[in-house]
């Protein structure tokens, strides 16, 4: 009997032949990963120290932390955090990344998203290492275990499989995709389960949309997202991997949960209103509304292909007066890309506000809303108080929604714009 993607990358860590759903397994993380953030790292080198006596990793190597929250910092006591991190991975030879960009797409960058690794970190997003093939699973607080063992304590998730079909619209995006997912399958259509993504969709798409659909994973109630390596992802990993892997695949005649099929070809923008990010709805539904600010950036859509349609989009208007647009790209090396392609000044130009690559617009500590206030947005969440004031309204759509959305101050379907574009988006 075959075996899924995941089962094999878990019985190469768990040194077994095979492993199957539900066995409870030892794994060797190939990398932790993590970002420093009050209550999470400074705890794990505490309690390592402290509770289990560790002074030093088990392979330092394996290990990477991102500075990329509270950046730059504003109060002494977030330098404080800082400089604890920093202090650490110089004491355990253990590589901290700062100003970089946001970690789980610097990961990939660096070469940390390898075909068939697996990879732990306290954030469910690093999910979007999927993409490449890689195991990424957010495992909390017991990324503590990574810390102090070897090994850690995993069950062997169940795989659902997801074959989307059809052909993307133009004004359709990734994230559009993923969150059409949420809406025919259910928020918890795959709780404790791996969400497998394939079809000719799939096969179709960016590597920048991959990670957007991969990254999302939690939001349908799955342990991680994956999609097994293709030609895109080891020509993009080729002289970027950290370790030497052969790349794996699920079999032909592996056993899923359950196998889905999506046709995407009628569908048509979103907007997920708030409270819940589970609250997917046609843009049509909302056309209209007035909105005050916009967020283009996050983990989940501030990638060059979100840049290059927004900027498409905005090239030679000017934003609505009062609207306040934040372009915040996911990386410094997406920013330096921007740059070389004229976005950056486009985005000026059109009275955008940018900003070097940070969470921080993602979870409210820069550009936070006020009472009353509703911003659209390409972050990952949109529960009440997410980005400011709990009586401010959130709601995620797409980059191209975004830039129509701030040229008229209210949410807008950007097909009109888009009519001269050559390509899809």
């Amino acid at each position: 009997m075959g075996m899924t993607l995941v089962e094999k990358i878990l019985a190469r860590v768990s040194g077994k032949d095979s492993v199957k759903p539900g066995d409870e397994i030892l794994a060797r993380p190939d990398f932790v990963i993590a970002y420093d953030f009050p209550g999470y790292t400074d705890v794990f080198f505490k309690e390592a120290k402290e509770e289990f006596g560790v002074d030093k990793v088990v392979g330092p190597e394996r290990f990477v932390l991102f500075i990329d929250h509270m950046i730059p910092a504003a109060t002494p006591k977030e330098e404080d955090m800082h400089k604890i991190t920093r202090a650490w991975g110089k004491e355990q030879g253990v590589p901290v990344h700062e100003r970089l960009g946001i970690g789980h797409q610097v990961s990939a960058e660096l070469g940390y998203a390898t075909p068939g690794a697996f990879a732990v970190h306290f954030d469910g997003h690093v999910s979007q290492l999927g993409a490449f093939g890689t195991l990424a699973i957010g495992a909390r607080k017991g990324v503590l275990e990574a810390f102090v063992s070897e090994d850690m304590a995993i069950k062997v998730p169940a795989t659902v499989k997801v074959i989307i079909k059809g052909k993307l619209q133009k004004g359709v995006m990734a994230r559009d995709v993923f969150h059409h997912l949420v809406r025919v399958m259910g928020p918890s259509s795959c709780r404790f389960k791996v969400l497998e993504l394939a079809g000719p969709v799939i096969d179709d798409m960016s590597i920048d949309g991959r990670m957007t659909i991969c990254g999302q994973a939690m939001f349908i109630g799955a342990t991680t997202a994956i999609i097994n390596p293709d030609a895109k992802t080891i020509a993009y990993n080729k002289g970027r991997s950290k370790i030497d892997l052969e790349p794996l695949y699920s079999d032909s005649d592996a056993v899923y949960d359950r196998v889905v099929e999506v046709d995407i070809t009628t569908l048509e923008p979103i907007v997920v209103a708030p409270p819940s990010p589970a609250n997917t709805k046609n843009l049509s539904e909302y056309q209209g509304l007035e909105v005050h600010s916009g967020y283009l950036g996050s983990c989940a859509s501030g990638r060059i292909e979100d840049l290059r349609v927004a900027a498409a989009i905005l090239k030679d208007k000017k934003i609505k007066s009062g609207f306040q647009l934040h372009v915040v790209p996911t990386s410094q090396a997406i920013m330096s890309q921007a740059v070389k392609e004229g976005l950056i000044a486009i985005f000026v130009d059109a009275g955008a506000f940018i900003s070097s690559s940070s969470c921080d617009y993602c979870y409210g500590r820069i550009a936070t809303m006020t009472d009353g206030q509703r911003a659209v947005s390409t972050g990952t969440l949109n529960v009440p108080g997410r980005m400011g004031s709990p009586d401010s309204e959130i709601f995620i759509c797409n980059a191209a929604v975004i830039a129509a959305s701030a040229l008229e101050g209210c949410i807008t379907d950007p097909r009109p714009y888009m009519q001269d574009m050559l390509e899809v988006l």
